[in-house]
């Protein structure tokens, strides 16, 4: 199992959120996105950056596939989310 590791601006913007909505993000990264997260990363164009999809959300990620780490970089709502990627 992949070890998820949450960055506290990421952990910040999620409690800001509505209490449903942040417990479906906690939900799917630790019961589906721990158990497969090659299934559930894809790649930003132009860029180095990964990108997982969570309903209206995008968590902004880094995959170490040596260590089987994912480092939760940021999180936010698709109408913002590419503004601010890098």
């Amino acid at each position: 199992m992949t070890e998820i590791i949450w960055d506290p601006k990421a952990r910040d913007f999620l409690r800001k959120l509505p209490k449903d909505i942040s417990k479906r993000i906690f939900k799917k990264v630790d019961i589906e996105i721990k158990n497969n997260v090659e299934r559930y990363l894809k790649k930003l164009l132009n860029t180095e950056a990964n990108k997982i999809r969570v309903g209206d959300y995008r968590l902004f990620a880094d995959y170490y596939k040596n260590e089987d780490k994912l480092y939760i970089r940021s999180v936010r709502h698709r109408r913002n989310a590419y503004k601010f990627v890098i």
